[in-house]
């Protein structure tokens, strides 16, 4: 749906990026992922229209994003905007009405979010009544109200108490189930692993990893095993090509290496204790996100 194509950014003799290229599926939850100062907010403005490209393309739906598409986009910035003394649902009216809604319609739907987002009891405050979590709700209705083809959301979890995060994730769920394509941008790897179909890393403004979630897991992963037992820590310092990486109450972590299988490990151990969990411990995107990053420094 959304097409980067060899993009490349500079702001005098500072590159914000550099020859960046991805596809965004549509329909999918992708994750637009980089350490602070990589590139990533530059590359946001450009999707949005904002600030246009040195040289390459940003497509959507095969159409070079101009003005027009920009009402087929919505974008919660990582730093918000809006305007304190309004009240919300004068704030949602007016944020409609600049994406094409009328007025009413905007108020009706403006009512309608708020309702879903737990907030209707905001309808009569201003902004600055509002804590700053209660202020992400108000700017998120104002960012999906339009209903976007594409959504893209910048660190959207800053400020939630865990509730409200819970809930903006159920949200962003649904949206998906109804078939909108949203760009994730956050550092909070977590959410990144409970919503996201595919990624791109960057850093330094280059792509250094990308594609779906469990490619990226995979290519990453090594020969370890999670086991959980029941009992005294079993000894594996005798098993050829075994060791404990890391241990703790009733669980160790083991890595091995080519003398060794999983069948062949779980054999040894159910001999030396109770084993309650045994299981290919895959890398946390969190391992991922920072092995890559320190290697392409």
């Amino acid at each position: 749906m959304l097409s980067v194509q060899s993009v490349t950014k500079r702001f005098g003799a500072q590159l914000a990026n550099d020859n960046v290229s991805f596809d965004v599926r549509e329909g999918c939850i992708f994750g637009l992922l980089g350490p602070n100062g990589a590139g990533k907010t530059t590359l946001i403005r450009m999707m949005t229209n904002i600030i246009v490209p040195d040289s390459g393309a940003i497509l959507l739906d095969g159409v070079t994003v101009g003005a027009v598409q920009q009402n087929d986009i919505g974008y919660l910035p990582e730093e918000r905007g809006l305007y304190k003394k309004l009240k919300v649902l004068d704030q949602l009216a007016y944020f409609g009405k600049l994406k094409g809604l009328s007025g009413d319609d905007a108020m009706r739907r403006g009512l309608q979010w708020l309702r879903r987002m737990h907030a209707e009891d905001f309808v009569p405050k201003k902004i600055q009544e509002l804590s700053k979590g209660m202020q992400q709700k108000v700017q998120f209705v104002s960012t999906v109200m339009h209903e976007p083809k594409l959504l893209i959301l910048d660190e959207p979890f800053s400020g939630l108490d865990p509730v409200n995060a819970g809930l903006f994730i159920d949200v962003i769920k649904e949206l998906k189930a109804d078939g909108m394509t949203i760009i994730l941008s956050t550092h909070q790897m977590d959410q990144v692993e409970r919503l996201c179909d595919d990624i791109v890393l960057i850093n330094a403004g280059k792509v250094v990893l990308q594609g779906s979630l469990s490619e990226v897991r995979a290519r990453y992963r090594r020969n370890r095993l999670m086991v959980a037992f029941d009992g005294e820590l079993p000894p594996v310092s005798d098993i050829e090509g075994v060791s404990i990486v890391d241990s703790g109450p009733q669980r160790m972590e083991l890595q091995f290496d080519h003398r060794q299988t999983h069948d062949s490990i779980l054999r040894k151990l159910v001999d030396r204790t109770s084993i309650i969990r045994f299981e290919v411990a895959e890398p946390s995107l969190h391992d991922i996100f920072v092995d890559t990053v320190t290697h392409n420094a």
